[in-house]
């Protein structure tokens, strides 16, 4: 029997098992996906050797070790080098294989939507944020503004690794729009600040790349706050990589405006898809899989 898992932290609240578990079905494959708690980066060395030991025939990568799973695969792909990140762990021969299936997955769901990608803006510097920025770059789109809490002035732009990873990707990196209480702001920043606000005015993709509003998580409102909505334009798709609850505040605010808004489930399902593709050979309708994390939400009652 194959045996199949999440790795991330926290991973209790997550329906990829459940949907994971329908496509192994409905493929007719004896199989197991289970979530599994990975406390630090000493324990997600020690699920990567399970699956060199064979104990796993595959894994996928959640928040906060996307990026430090690179380092502790023996192989890179070139989809999870491109993303400077990895979702999805595949076993080659005895050698675990770092695979990014998200910016993929994202891209399909995009493209479902009917998006467009000539101007977009990210919020986020994780690796779901990276992936956003090479899904938006799939799209077409020629400028990528990204920001993150973390970008709290020009300095920290220049000294921040995620700012030079996403430079990297061809995208433009900005100050957070918010400056906190007491803190002092120079001309080049509130230049920036002002920069990110024309860029999101003429957007036709905002995408939220953070944990911010996911159950159990951050508040999503301060996220959500430094949108200017209601300069965004009318025909803007606004995407929320969270997809529990359903609706966050940052997808709260976008339809108040009357604007096209989403959340992340679509993504998840299509990036399942691909993993499962990945470890099993094995093509799966990614609705399969959507349909099934659908039932799980509804079963935890969101």
């Amino acid at each position: 029997m194959n045996r199949f898992a999440l790795l991330g932290h926290p991973v209790a609240h997550s329906v990829s098992p459940a949907m994971h578990r329908a496509a192994l079905a409905s493929l007719g494959v004896q199989g197991t996906y289970d979530a599994v708690d990975v406390a630090d980066e000493a324990a997600l060395r020690e699920r990567v050797a399970d699956l060199r030991y064979g104990l796993f025939g595959g894994a996928n990568v959640t928040l906060p070790w996307k990026i430090a799973a690179l380092d502790a695969s023996d192989d890179v792909d070139a989809s999870a080098r491109e993303v400077s990140a990895a979702n999805t762990l595949v076993v080659r021969d005895g050698r675990v294989v770092a695979h990014n299936t998200d910016a993929a997955g994202l891209a399909d769901d995009l493209r479902a939507l009917g998006a467009v990608g000539r101007t977009a803006v990210v919020i986020g510097a994780g690796g779901g944020a990276l992936a956003a920025v090479v899904a938006c770059r799939a799209l077409g789109a020629g400028l990528v503004a990204v920001t993150s809490r973390s970008f709290t002035s020009s300095d920290t732009l220049l000294e921040s690794p995620a700012a030079d990873r996403l430079r990297a990707l061809g995208a433009l990196p900005c100050p957070w729009p918010a400056i906190e209480p007491g803190a002092t702001s120079s001309k080049a920043s509130q230049a920036l600040r002002l920069q990110l606000t024309d860029i999101a005015a003429s957007a036709d993709l905002v995408v939220q790349a953070t944990s911010a509003g996911m159950t159990g998580a951050a508040p999503g409102e301060p996220v959500a706050a430094i949108v200017p909505w209601s300069a965004l334009r009318r025909d803007v798709l606004v995407y929320d990589l969270v997809y529990t609850p359903r609706e966050t505040p940052f997808l709260r605010a976008a339809r108040a405006e009357g604007l096209r808004a989403s959340h992340g489930l679509g993504m998840l399902a299509r990036q399942g898809a691909r993993s499962l593709a990945l470890w099993t050979g094995r093509q799966v309708d990614a609705e399969v899989m959507r349909l099934a994390a659908e039932r799980a939400l509804a079963g935890q009652g969101r």
